[in-house]
């Protein structure tokens, strides 16, 4: 964002209000809209590069922070997906007017499918580009797969877990409200259909999100139009040179579709 400050709107109501960043890079259609991962905010490489490509071509980009994350307002520990998907709906409603294209990475991956879901009728959402989709990831890769019976306990009973991160000092607090909340937007094992282009790109060597994942993505889009590229030797964050442009490339040729 350089020196520019986000400017911010309100999302919720009487106690759920919370004051949400917004950061607009004005240009023409189709825009670009970001919506970040877990524990990630606007200022990161993959989205600082998305604004740099926006100046660059004219387009008007998009981006936020959800609450409890980088700018914006809110306790980490009280969010949930239905919080964030409700922010992203709030800043695609305000500032998404002309077609669109959702970038999202991560979690970013599965608010932006929610969003296209509940968005569908807008006829607004161009196509998704989508890195390392983290879709279901609090049922599927948390709870059913890397959480213990002793983690699983201890957030059943306490309310929280402490995990810790390879990209952080500080921990991530799992809640059990985050857990339990995450099952009301379970997308996988269900035929989805967008009705628009979706390009997923995945590394082969990702442990956060497996490819094994993803491709359980990619059967759920029967109907859509889905272009999956594995890049072999990418890790979770496709953030190295060669992966911002392989990301660029793939923005570059859906928006000109």
């Amino acid at each position: 964002m350089g020196d520019r400050e986000p400017q911010f709107i309100q999302v919720g109501k009487n106690a759920l209000a919370r004051s949400i960043a917004v950061d607009i890079e004005p240009g023409n259609e189709p825009a670009l809209m970001w919506l970040s991962g877990f524990k990630s905010d606007m200022s990161g490489t993959k989205a600082e590069a998305l604004a740099a490509f926006g100046r660059e071509t004219g387009q008007e980009v998009v981006r936020f922070d959800y609450s409890g994350h980088g700018a914006s307002e809110g306790d980490f520990e009280e969010a949930c997906v239905s919080d964030w998907l409700e922010e992203a709906e709030a800043v695609f409603d305000r500032f998404c007017q002309s077609k669109t294209i959702l970038v999202g990475s991560s979690m970013g991956g599965w608010i932006s499918l929610l969003l296209t879901l509940r968005r569908k009728a807008t006829h607004r959402i161009k196509g998704l580009v989508l890195i390392a989709p983290a879709v279901d990831f609090t049922e599927e890769l948390m709870w059913k797969e890397r959480f213990s019976e002793e983690i699983r306990e201890a957030i059943s009973k306490d309310g929280r877990w402490e995990q810790p991160s390879q990209y952080s000092a500080d921990p991530y607090v799992i809640t059990r409200k985050l857990i339990e909340d995450g099952r009301s937007h379970l997308l996988l094992d269900k035929d989805l259909h967008l009705g628009v282009p979706v390009t997923i790109l995945q590394g082969a060597q990702d442990l956060d999100v497996p490819a094994r994942h993803v491709q359980r993505l990619v059967e759920a889009l029967p109907l859509d139009d889905v272009t999956y590229s594995l890049v072999p030797d990418g890790d979770h964050r496709l953030s190295r040179p060669q992966d911002i442009d392989l990301l660029l490339r793939v923005i570059g040729d859906m928006s000109s579709r």
